[in-house]
């Protein structure tokens, strides 16, 4: 009887186990030039495989964006003027969303239900139901050469940053139409929201700043000078730690947004382009384009943790 009692405690711790593995996160990391994604997990930090299961995606891959609930994984195709979707799961591409001219960065609504796409030579960004997978509608932005495109928290605005003509689109999702436009100092890139979406985060890459905008009335309250060819912004779940990559000076900005100061700098690889945390905020994942890698950070200590070699080109890093 002892013995039956064990081996079904045993049983189920190993269930337990096994369970939690399942469980844990994997980070996605679109490899540029490749047209492939390399697939990390989180736990071991080792890469497990590479998507999709046969050949690949493209001749040019970058941005890419995963689903909170499913399992679909959206990858632009930069040369196929289209975004991928690809079931993490199988590894086999399901579809090919045709989203306009030189699309690069993309983003899903908090409730799973729109990806925008930013349409960089067609000065648009489209919006793709998630449900059909298929072009919704395109909306023409103010500003020229919009390249980061961001939901806010409320799901009422989509932020769309313009390379050529510094500045910022407020698209209003109700409307479906630019309503504001934020003057920016130099190249915006990359955009994050405080989670109660009060504030929005632009990185400038030229200037070497990042500029903090105030959502009620869309104004430049101030500004941060980060290091050189700042891109990437990251913020995290509570708000209290903004990330910004800093492409010219190889390292990470950690800043405490309350008090508007730098906290740590963090050196990681060459050319550190677009972020991913886990879910529970304990470590940051960094993709290194010119390096071919992604840097892991602990963000308790601030100290990187170890490279991972991915494919040619990383341009970012998703994960669920």
């Amino acid at each position: 009887m002892q013995r039956k009692v064990l081996n079904v405690v045993v049983t189920c711790v190993l269930s337990a186990l096994a369970m939690t593995a399942i469980a844990q996160p994997l980070a996605y990391v679109p490899n540029e030039k490749d047209g492939t994604v390399s697939v990390i997990d989180t736990v071991t930090d080792e890469v497990v495989k590479v998507l999709p299961s046969k050949n690949k995606l493209g001749k040019k891959i970058q941005a890419a964006a995963i689903h909170p609930t499913n399992h679909q994984l959206y990858v632009v195709v930069r040369d196929k003027n289209a975004v991928a979707v690809v079931d993490v799961d199988s590894g086999k591409q399901t579809a090919l969303v045709k989203v306009g001219d030189e699309p690069e960065g993309i983003s899903i609504s908090p409730d799973g239900k729109l990806l925008a796409a930013c349409l960089e030579e067609e000065n648009a960004v489209s919006l793709v139901d998630l449900q059909t997978n298929k072009l919704q509608r395109t909306i023409p932005t103010q500003g020229q050469n919009p390249e980061h495109c961001v939901f806010s928290p409320d799901q009422q605005w989509l932020l769309a940053s313009n390379e050529k003509s510094n500045n910022v689109d407020v698209i209003n999702l109700k409307t479906f139409k630019s309503e504001h436009l934020i003057a920016a100092t130099k190249h915006p890139r990359g955009i994050g929201f405080s989670p109660d979406g009060q504030w929005a985060y632009v990185a400038n890459e030229a200037a070497s700043l990042l500029e903090i905008v105030s959502v009620a009335d869309w104004k430049v309250v101030g500004n941060i000078k980060v290091g050189l060819r700042s891109n990437g912004v990251l913020v995290n779940a509570d708000g209290s730690r903004v990330y910004v990559s800093n492409g010219g000076d190889h390292n990470i900005s950690v800043i405490d947004p309350a008090a508007r100061n730098i906290v740590a700098t963090v050196a990681v690889g060459q050319r550190p382009w677009n972020m991913a945390l886990t879910p529970d905020g304990k470590k940051l994942y960094v993709a290194n384009g010119r390096s071919n890698s992604v840097s892991v950070i602990d963000t308790q200590t601030n100290t990187k943790q170890k490279d991972i070699a991915v494919g040619q080109l990383p341009w970012g890093v998703v994960i669920q």
